[in-house]
């Protein structure tokens, strides 16, 4: 694994987002209400909108173009939607959060 910081935990606002950018990629970096936190592709495969600027509502958020909604457990869509969003590892350590890009990598190369 290829861990990297990207930041403090407060740094996401509660059921909020933030896009990181690190040199394999760009991730959504995501926050529910009880503090845990998730890693995603930003971009809904519907129409590619920006899942960064969507709705966090318990571990799901809501694309803010189509309200196409994903699993940021498993980055599959929700009811009748269908498509999925690459997720990645990511943990929190002393308030720090640490992203591992390896897997974000691969993808970029490919």
């Amino acid at each position: 694994m290829n861990w990297i910081d990207i930041g403090h935990i407060d740094d996401i606002p509660e059921r909020g987002a933030r896009l990181v950018k690190t040199h394999a990629g760009c991730v959504a970096v995501f926050r529910t209400a009880s503090d845990e936190v998730f890693a995603a592709s930003d971009r809904c495969p519907h129409k590619g909108g920006p899942l960064s600027e969507g709705i966090v509502h318990g571990n799901k958020v809501t694309c803010p173009l189509h309200n196409w909604v994903f699993s940021l457990e498993t980055g599959e869509a929700q009811g009748a939607d269908e498509g999925v969003i690459a997720t990645y590892p990511i943990r929190v350590d002393g308030g720090r959060l640490f992203l591992d890009i390896t897997e974000l990598a691969a993808r970029s190369a490919a």
